[in-house]
């Protein structure tokens, strides 16, 4: 019986440390890190991509530098085989360290959540400088990268912002605004290339 409760114990320990090790912060100097604002373009020329059971219809070019907030992974529901990799993302006076240091932020059901007890820049610059993304991978290769980013780290992303359709009927489609809030204002990435720095 001990035996069993030392390698629960054990177990336990492990997972809390990996957990710990995930969600680290890479602490960064003071001052905007990721100054650009995304830049979004057209996509009417581009084809739809298939991506296992998924079709893929790119909405808009995408192009985004920004500082890693959180990160988290889903194992779990229908997007999660499509996009395993959520990004909360920070750019402008939200990649700044003197300003985060304000902000409680959260991850949960594909969402992001922030809180703050004093406000060092406007709700409209928060909402307009700060997104969750689902990112899908293009490849493997960009899949492992994605798996590995850390909160703190700054990330080039280009893709494309997109819909995602599957053969039961289900879709799921990206805001093309970065000033939206709410439900339905995500957005959906394809990541054709990533750059972590």
């Amino acid at each position: 019986m001990m035996r069993v409760v030392w390698v629960l114990l054990l177990v336990f320990c492990l997972v809390a440390a990996y957990h710990s090790w995930l969600h680290r912060e890479m602490s960064r100097p003071a001052g905007i890190l990721a100054a650009e604002e995304p830049l979004q373009g057209s996509a009417a020329s581009l084809s739809d991509i298939q991506k296992d059971e998924f079709r893929i219809k790119p909405l808009a070019t995408f192009d985004i530098k920004a500082r890693v907030i959180l990160a988290k992974r889903y194992w779990f529901g229908q997007g999660s085989g499509l996009a395993p990799v959520d990004l909360a993302l920070g750019w402008g006076p939200m990649s700044d360290s003197n300003i985060l240091q304000h902000f409680k932020f959260s991850q949960s059901d594909r969402f992001y959540f922030w809180s703050t007890k004093s406000f060092p820049v406007s709700r409209d610059v928060i909402e307009s400088h700060t997104a969750n993304m689902h990112m899908i991978p293009a490849n493997d290769e960009i899949e492992d990268v994605l798996k590995a980013v850390r909160p703190g780290n700054i990330v080039h992303v280009k893709g494309y912002l997109v819909e995602a359709f599957a053969p039961n009927g289900w879709r799921w489609r990206s805001s093309l605004s970065r000033t939206d809030t709410g439900r339905g204002a995500c957005e959906i990435i394809w990541v054709e290339s990533i750059e972590v720095n």
